[in-house]
């Protein structure tokens, strides 16, 4: 790209804060000159992760009217939040539910010409394109696709299991159906609120899809001309470690376990692992992992998957939340700034790939 490879990244929650340390530590290697970071409040408990990312290199940027609380509390800021958009290459907007898709509107849209792109995590259904990396790389639209939005860590999991165990033997005409039941922790570790006591099952809004997780994956693979069968259902446990996902896909060509866990093992961002449960997985990923993450896409439970009468699939997977989502930002922000040769740049990450966990 012509011109300064400034990534500007809005928020710093259990997405924000990770993914600025990867654009800082990989910052070379990506071909980025720059990382800014936007932070709304100045709070006293945040000050210790606001100044870890600034030593990593990532300037600070605030809205005027929080300036001198920042200052007060010994941040410095860099720019201005406004100032900070117009300045960028690319912006990836890592804020709570809704908050992506009001930015849009009263931020991101002025800033078209002078910005390559702009990036949205899973809860911003409607704000741009849908992306998973290794999915629907090839929907990506040089000069059109200007706003992007990574599908959910979940989501991302159901768009895998249909590409390796169903689409990856016959393609969209080999799946007849596929059936998710996503059972979802309640918060993330880091967080102190919607935490649950008990299981508490999800209402399915949508009569076609039931839960966002397969109207999403549905939209994912429709940007390739797909129109595949999906539904999911969701329940919240009341675990902080990590997503688990039943999985039962039906395809019309007879298969196997083992031609199965083939189509895994060649897919980089598929891993197997005895372990049965999802606090061992999250261990492995707290002790090997980039910021305690792995970039996995999916964690497939070997002994639980099985074929029944050669064309039903069946199993059980953990999602490394998060991880797969930093993956695909990183991947979209890296495209929307050296299409031709972004795949190749994003290789830096293969560290935190792993076959087995």
């Amino acid at each position: 790209m012509s011109g300064n490879a400034v990534v500007h990244v809005i928020g710093t929650g259990t997405i924000g804060e990770p993914l600025i340390g990867l654009l800082c530590e990989f910052r070379e290697q990506l071909g980025i000159d720059e990382v800014t970071f936007h932070k709304r409040t100045p709070l006293l408990t945040d000050r210790s992760k606001v100044i870890s990312l600034m030593s990593k290199g990532a300037r600070l940027c605030v809205d005027d009217s929080a300036a001198k609380g920042f200052q007060n509390l010994g941040m410095e800021p860099s720019f201005e939040a406004v100032e900070a958009i117009n300045r960028a290459a690319v912006v990836i907007d890592c804020t709570p539910s809704g908050v992506g898709i009001s930015n849009k509107t009263k931020y991101y849209e002025k800033f078209t010409k002078n910005t390559l792109g702009f990036i949205a995590q899973g809860s911003e259904f409607g704000f741009g394109k849908p992306y998973a990396r290794g999915i629907n790389d090839s929907a990506l639209i040089r000069g059109e696709d200007k706003f992007i939005q990574v599908v959910s860590c979940n989501t991302h999991n159901l768009s895998i299991l249909i590409q390796a165990l169903a689409l990856q033997d016959g393609g969209p005409d080999n799946l007849v159906e596929g059936r998710f039941v996503c059972m979802r922790r309640a918060n993330d570790i880091s967080q102190d609120g919607s935490f649950v006591p008990s299981p508490m099952v999800g209402r399915h809004k949508d009569e076609r899809f039931g839960t966002h997780h397969a109207r999403d994956a549905w939209s994912l693979y429709n940007t390739m001309g797909y129109d595949l069968n999906l539904f999911s259902t969701a329940i919240k446990l009341n675990t902080q470690y990590m997503h688990t996902i039943f999985f039962d896909i039906k395809v019309k060509s007879e298969t196997n376990a083992q031609r199965l866990i083939e189509h895994i093992m060649l897919n980089d961002r598929m891993a197997l692992t005895y372990k049965s449960s999802a606090n061992a997985v999250f261990s492995f990923g707290r002790d090997q992992g980039h910021y305690g993450r792995i970039l996995n896409v999916t964690v497939v439970c070997q002994p639980t998957l099985a074929v029944r009468n050669g064309t039903e699939i069946v199993g059980y997977c953990f999602t490394p939340q998060d991880g797969n989502s930093l993956l695909s930002s990183l991947s979209a922000a890296t495209w929307l700034l050296y299409p031709n040769d972004y795949e190749d740049r994003v290789q830096c990450l293969k560290a935190w790939f792993y076959d087995e966990v």
